[in-house]
């Protein structure tokens, strides 16, 4: 495949570009510098906190881009290039009814934090692995002054099953998305990871024709659109390799980097 016109690599996190103990393939720093020598963008789209990224990430801050909280953020060298926040009123209605459901545990995931009021050790045990920089609270419906940026909902019962159905009558008044098995995400109606890469296209003058994509779970529905190299993961849900131009091996066999090695 003619790779040649490609400057812009968007890839998702986990079920994508991490392996299921969340690492990163060992020769990724080698293929990273490939890209950058070649003027190739890279940008990390994911569900997680953007502070959780920079620790995934330790030596490229100022080398790539980053979507957080499934495109309600993104950064670049320290800088805001898109932030899409939630009304207060809004987020403290969906809460309420999140604490209401069975085995499920919210996280009101803020710009400069993320607040739990739950200690439950398996729920703090999960959030730990996305969200670095977060606070307990006694009572989310008392935060203030920060940027709600999406409500994540870890669900041990299973999200698409046990907490999607009591959001779902909002999609199209909300970002309704199930994330992974265990995750559902709220957000603006307007945030996703398609909104924050279109603008990121924008920015960088570089077209679909140009830009690869790599997904895995519904909450990558929306980018995989605005990229001709769009690859489904070999695990991926079964909606993403529908819409998908193409397919990859699994992040257990390392898929996207069997396609960055040809790139580069």
């Amino acid at each position: 495949m003619d790779f040649n016109q490609v400057k812009l690599v968007v890839s998702d996190m986990d079920g994508t570009l991490l392996n299921s103990k969340h690492q990163l393939s060992v020769d990724f720093y080698q293929i990273f510098e490939k890209l950058k020598a070649k003027g190739i963008h890279f940008v990390a789209a994911s569900g997680r906190q953007y502070y959780n990224l920079l620790e995934v990430f330790p030596d490229l801050h100022d080398d790539m881009y980053f979507i957080g909280d499934n495109g309600s953020y993104m950064v670049h060298k320290g800088q805001d290039l898109h932030v899409q926040a939630m009304a207060p009123e809004v987020v403290f209605e969906q809460i309420e009814i999140a604490r209401k459901i069975k085995d499920s545990y919210p996280i009101l995931c803020g710009k400069n934090y993320a607040y739990v009021d739950e200690e439950a050790p398996d729920f703090i045990k999960q959030m730990t692995q996305y969200y670095s920089r977060r606070k307990i609270v006694k009572n989310l419906l008392d935060v203030k002054d920060d940027d709600f940026l999406k409500i994540a909902i870890c669900d041990f019962v299973g999200s698409e099953k046990n907490s999607y159905p009591h959001f779902k009558h909002l999609e199209g008044t909300l970002q309704v998305k199930v994330s992974g098995d265990r995750w559902l995400d709220l957000s603006h109606k307007e945030a996703n990871k398609g909104v924050a890469l279109g603008k990121l296209q924008k920015l960088l003058n570089i077209g679909y024709d140009q830009t690869m994509v790599f997904g895995d779970f519904m909450n990558d529905i929306e980018m995989m659109a605005l990229g001709k190299y769009s690859y489904a993961m070999e695990n991926a849900h079964e909606e993403i390799k529908k819409i998908a131009n193409y397919t990859t091996a699994s992040n257990e066999e390392d898929g996207v980097g069997q396609i960055l090695r040809q790139l580069v």
